[in-house]
């Protein structure tokens, strides 16, 4: 009998482990799997809405690109109407890496480097007017507004920073580079600025409201992870993305939650990053994860309207013209996406990994490829060399080829292109052209990354 009890006991055993084994395969089967959902022109997408925020010339002039992607909604459409071929004006050394693009305005062209180095430079020279060198890390653009710079910054070592030690967000005058506030936080946010407010995310896992002219903290918002990602801004309400694979809308005079949306779960690495800066464009949050999939919620439900798997990695944030959506992989492709479905327009094979966001700038859409961005991933990254790249941004077609590029590729003013190479900042002006006005990108608009980075500090 004993015998007997034992032999059953065994037999259960086995068809435990062998209905939990199955169970769990077809589990990590389904938690695996490259998930999609096509979308529909009809629900929450609203193609009349202008892309682009209006803008008075006094303003283009004297901020012709304050933020990065140029404007609150985070669109990367440049109202500027500068093609190639480009003749160079100067180039200008910053001495380490260039994770993020320039930012133009007051006279001056605002960069900061990886090991904390910022920059006021001259747009007509290219020589440096002052400069700080500070005692953190830097993976952000500055952001002009109110006569001042805000920049945020991370603590050191560069690599892979300590969680425990603070960084800085700062606000400086833009004209001589004094301090006017610092307040003690690690942010790899680019600042937001709304009125008289400036919003951040931070390595606290919250998103921070502050008053612009002071520095003063007007409320926050506990989030459910790290937050590198930037803010964009629509209609009263902010939107960002945290490590924890959370999309937020936030009130943005209130910090009260509207809503959170989440990208698909995966078994490996969990709920993957929006690390990529969310885009608001025709009534929805356009919004790129690590997960290689990008996501449109609805800008006031955050209900998922369509989700595209494009590659292994997408880091890039979306750039958004004439109902489409432009992100870069870290398989070295660069998709045009329809904003009303998530459908492929076209891609193109680019001969690396892309990590920045694309700019789209009188019909061409530029980007540049990383080389070794995604090398100590878990995933393929395609290693190739740095360049910048135009592609006629509604057929794919190569256009035009720079032989620098590393993250994010250019801005512009009226008369000139700046372009962000590796470690260097170039002025380009279209050859023979003249100077040139603020082109109708309003009616042109309107339609008929856990961080991996050669310094390996993401995506171990």
């Amino acid at each position: 009998m004993t015998r007997r009890r034992w032999l059953l006991a065994g037999f259960g055993a086995v068809v435990l482990a062998v209905a939990g084994g199955i169970a769990a395969w077809l589990w990590y089967q389904h938690a695996t799997e490259n998930r999609e959902v096509r979308g529909s022109s009809t629900v929450e997408f609203v193609p009349t809405e202008p892309v682009i925020e209006r803008r008075p010339r006094a303003a283009i002039r004297s901020l012709p690109w304050p933020t990065y992607g140029y404007d609150k909604r985070r669109t990367h459409l440049a109202p500027f109407a500068h093609r190639p071929p480009y003749r160079r004006l100067w180039m200008a050394r910053t001495g380490h890496y260039l994770e993020f693009p320039p930012t133009v305005g007051y006279g001056r062209v605002f960069v900061t480097n990886n090991t904390g180095r910022l920059l006021a430079l001259d747009p007509r020279t290219g020589k440096t007017v002052w400069q700080k060198r500070l005692p953190y890390c830097s993976a952000a653009s500055p952001t002009l507004a109110l006569g001042l710079v805000f920049t945020s910054f991370l603590p050191r070592p560069c690599s892979y920073g300590s969680r425990s030690r603070p960084g800085a967000v700062m606000a400086m005058t833009a004209r001589t580079g004094k301090l006017v506030w610092r307040r003690s936080l690690a942010s790899e946010s680019t600042p937001l600025v709304v009125g008289r407010l400036v919003y951040v995310g931070a390595w606290d896992r919250r998103i921070y409201a502050l008053y612009a002219r002071t520095g003063k903290v007007a409320w926050s918002f506990r989030t459910d992870a790290e937050v590198n990602s930037s803010l964009a801004y629509a209609a009263g309400v902010v939107y960002v993305g945290t490590n924890g694979g959370s999309l937020y809308a936030l009130d943005s005079r209130t910090g009260r939650l509207r809503w959170r949306a989440r990208s698909f779960s995966r078994f490996v690495h969990g709920r993957e990053y929006f690390y990529a800066t969310p885009t608001v464009a025709y009534g929805r949050v356009y919004a790129s994860n690590t997960d290689g999939t990008v996501y449109a919620f609805g800008a006031a439900t955050g209900h998922l309207l369509w989700a595209k798997h494009a590659g292994t990695y997408v880091y890039t944030a979306p750039a958004v013209w004439r109902r489409r959506v432009y992100v870069g992989t870290y398989d070295g492709r660069f998709y045009a996406l329809d904003a009303a479905t998530g459908d492929v327009r076209w891609v193109w094979s680019a001969p690396g990994s892309i990590h920045g966001a694309p700019t789209v700038m009188d019909g061409l859409v530029y980007f540049a490829t990383c080389g070794t961005c995604g090398q100590r991933g878990s995933r393929y990254a395609k290693r190739g060399p740095r360049a910048t790249f135009a592609l006629d941004a509604l057929t794919g077609k190569l256009v035009w080829r720079f032989p620098d590029g590393h993250y994010s590729p250019l801005v512009a003013d009226r008369t000139r292109v700046y372009l962000a190479g590796s470690t260097r900042v170039y002025a380009l002006s279209p050859a023979g052209a003249k100077k040139k006005q603020p082109a109708r990108t309003q009616a042109r608009s309107r339609p008929a990354a856990r961080r991996d980075t050669t310094s390996g500090r993401r995506a171990q």
